[in-house]
């Protein structure tokens, strides 16, 4: 589908009217905020103590395999794609260091990896929304832990759809089993569970 010049200016205003928005209210609400194709996505709730845990442990054992100019990065900035109008935070990125260079928000196509440890209070926006979103902004691979449930899934290999980018391939895991993201292969047998 081709978008008109005037549509696809529209849908840019629309989109940064949406990124002031946020820019605005972020450090007065608690929780974190994102945009996606719907508009704002707000996950009520900051991360509790098993959600961060578990984000931690994760990049404490990709440090332990990845190579010196790779790291796993737990922290800001956002990933922007403003074509698509998607701006996602992921819990963990793995990204080269030499690509977290400048200033403003990553590039998505530059990540090798994005990980997310599923929301207790918001579990569609990491099984749901950012299936959909990660692929259409160009993350090769998505890995999902939930410590609701012990489980998780790895995706990748993009591939068109009539629907828009989706990943071809997924790989469900138990907590406990060795899990591969990439080239890379991680324990997680210490990850903790939601009481």
């Amino acid at each position: 589908m081709t978008i008109a010049p005037d549509q696809a200016g529209n849908d840019t205003l629309h989109y940064q009217l949406l990124r002031d928005v946020v820019e605005q209210i972020q450090d007065n609400v608690p929780g974190k905020l994102e945009i996606t194709k719907e508009g704002i996505v707000h996950d009520m709730m900051s991360p509790g103590r098993p959600h961060e845990l578990t984000a931690l442990r994760i990049r404490r054992e990709l440090d332990k395999v990845l190579p010196d100019d790779v790291v796993a990065h737990t922290g800001t900035p956002d990933v922007e794609d403003v074509n698509e109008g998607v701006m996602r935070h992921p819990d963990v990125m793995v990204i080269r260091e030499e690509d977290m260079e400048g200033d403003g928000s990553f590039d998505p196509r530059t990540l090798i990896a994005a990980i997310e440890v599923v929301s207790r209070s918001n579990p569609d926006n990491d099984w749901v929304s950012k299936v959909r979103d990660y692929p259409m902004i160009g993350i090769p691979i998505y890995a999902i832990f939930d410590p609701r449930t012990g489980e998780g899934a790895v995706l990748s290999d993009i591939h068109p759809t009539p629907s828009g980018p989706r990943y071809a391939v997924r790989k469900d895991f138990v907590y406990g089993e060795d899990v591969m993201i990439g080239d890379w292969t991680i324990p997680t047998k210490n990850l903790p569970r939601y009481a």
